[in-house]
This record gives C-alpha cells, sequence and structure tokens, in this order.
C-alpha cells in the first residue's frame, strides 16, 4: 500500500521548489555562490518552516550565506506568498545541511578501514 503523504510534507515539497526558483532567479547578492535547497520542514501548525541548504565553500563560505539567506527570507516570505496559495506562509528559518559532507566523511572512513583490513589479511 502506498504511504500517503501528510499536508505539511506536501507543502514542504513545493516550497522546496518554489524557492530553489527564488533563490536561482530573484535573489542578486553578489556573495551568494551555488545554493541547492535540499529540504523544507515545516511544523504542524504551518507557523515555521526550517529550511536546510547546501553549498558549495569553506566552513566560512557556509556561515556567510547562512547569514545572507536569513536575511532575505523576509523577501522570500513575501514572494512564496504570491507563488503558494497559502493562508499563512510560515516564517523561514535557512539551515546549512551538513549531512552530505558527514557521509562523504563516513565513507571515505570505511574504505579506509577496508583497504587496511585487506592489507592485513595480505600481509599473513
Amino acid at each position: 500500500m502506498a504511504r500517503e503523504f501528510s499536508r505539511t510534507e506536501r507543502v514542504g515539497s513545493q516550497m522546496q521548489r518554489e524557492l530553489s526558483v527564488l533563490v536561482r532567479d530573484d535573489l542578486k547578492d553578489p556573495r551568494l555562490g551555488m545554493v541547492t535547497i535540499q529540504e523544507v520542514r515545516v511544523v504542524r501548525d504551518f507557523s515555521h518552516a526550517k529550511v536546510f541548504f547546501t553549498t558549495m565553500g569553506s566552513e566560512s563560505d557556509h556561515l556567510a550565506t547562512t547569514q545572507i539567506m536569513n536575511k532575505s527570507a523576509s523577501f522570500l516570505r513575501h514572494e512564496l506568498g504570491h507563488r503558494m496559495k497559502l493562508r499563512t506562509i510560515p516564517q523561514l528559518k535557512f539551515v546549512y545541511d551538513d549531512s552530505i559532507e558527514h557521509g562523504a566523511r563516513l565513507s571515505t572512513m570505511i574504505e579506509e578501514a577496508v583497504e587496511a583490513d585487506q592489507a592485513k589479511h595480505q600481509e599473513e
């Protein structure tokens, strides 16, 4: 049986699509690099939404991008109000998503452990 999605998940998915277009086309900050909206989690009463994003660069670039995105949250919320048919548009909070980097580190550690184990067995 197919899983039914809750309304908050559907709204979060739609907000993700709309925010991706808005960030790409309407944010004109030159300090802003390539930003990818990974996920939008909306609370049940639609008062707040946490927007997870990734970007290329160093740790200081991530912090600067997070500040830029949070400063432009009111503009993005206003634009979402025009594009989405919702009674209330949630307050947006942008959070850098480090899960991809974390996954890459874990994969590297696993590969190193496997190589060390193979080298150990070849010596014996």
